[in-house]
């Protein structure tokens, strides 16, 4: 049996963005607990020249969703990047786990052999087959980004290990 487009990677997408909501969790009581003001945290970068912590989760959640949309042939919902809370993050975290959820899973596997047309850039578009555009643009995307808000997290001494971001990988 080949390997499904859910199975591949949308399993993953909904397993990392269980970990970074409860990440969320740990990291607004140990704010709390340090009297760390949650704007500063959450405006936290890595780099002056990196994007910040709430960046990075709204990246991580388009590009789930994105990749859900698109390969599916369906509406992609717009979720305006707003959030400026841990709990609207967790939220727009929710959205994006019910939006990956709602999409038929035989669309997607349907969509590895179509084009996918998106933008790049503010005026550019690039087409790729869905198969491409989900292992090498879509994958590698949401990981960078969830990777980074946890590196944002633990560059800030906050308590989050490994086990933390892998939360659900052995839970059947």
């Amino acid at each position: 049996m080949p390997l499904s487009a859910h199975a591949a990677a949308f399993a993953g997408f909904v397993q990392t963005l269980k970990a970074l909501d409860a990440i969320l969790d740990k990291a607004q009581a140990e704010a709390e607990t340090r009297k760390i003001q949650p704007e500063v945290l959450l405006s936290s970068r890595l780099a002056p020249d990196m994007l910040p912590f709430t960046r990075q989760i709204q990246l991580m959640s388009d590009f789930a969703k994105n990749a859900a949309a698109r390969l599916a042939g369906g509406d992609n919902p717009r979720f305006p990047d707003e959030e400026k809370t841990f709990p609207e993050l967790k939220a727009r975290i929710a959205r994006t786990l019910d939006f990956v959820a709602s999409v038929d899973k035989a669309a997607l596997d349907a969509g590895l052999e179509r084009d996918v047309t998106f933008p790049r850039g503010q005026s550019a578009t690039v087409t790729m087959k869905g198969a491409d555009y989900l292992t090498r643009f879509a994958v590698p995307n949401f990981y960078f980004h969830a990777t980074t808000a946890y590196a944002i997290l633990r560059e800030n001494c906050f308590s989050i290990g490994k086990q933390d971001f892998l939360k659900g990988v052995f839970d059947a």
